[in-house]
């Protein structure tokens, strides 16, 4: 339980952390590409900082699991929107870099959940 409740309270700085950076690097993206991947990303990543607050409130660990694999829905997703982004050279590679780090740091700990709902979860069945 201490590991599940530690991992919930590092998850949200370092999502407000990812999330400053990259409205940082959105802000500078081309002005046709601000206003529509710009906006799908920042709709990807709040939706994604809500479900994490979310889980935090939620006793009942298959709805948490059912909302862990939502937040990693997310989370590939917006690789893929980096990627696209790299790919076009709307972003530098050393900004990609930073924000798959990012992103990475953010992985582990909602793979860490993954496993430790999962677990929990085939007891009961």
């Amino acid at each position: 339980m201490v590991k599940e409740t530690e991992n919930k309270l590092q998850l949200i700085p370092k999502i407000e952390r990812y999330i400053e950076y990259m409205l940082n690097v959105i802000v500078k993206l081309p002005r046709t590409e601000k206003f529509s991947i710009g906006t799908e990303y920042k709709q990807s990543m709040y939706q994604m900082l809500e479900n994490t607050m979310y889980i935090s409130k939620l006793r009942d660990k298959k709805q948490c699991l059912e909302i862990v694999n939502k937040i990693d829905a997310e989370l590939n997703s917006q690789r893929i929107f980096l990627r696209i982004m790299q790919k076009q050279r709307w972003i530098d590679t050393k900004k990609f870099n930073v924000a798959m780090n990012l992103i990475y740091e953010i992985g582990k700990i909602i793979g860490g959940l993954v496993k430790y709902y999962a677990k929990d979860y085939k007891k009961q069945i």
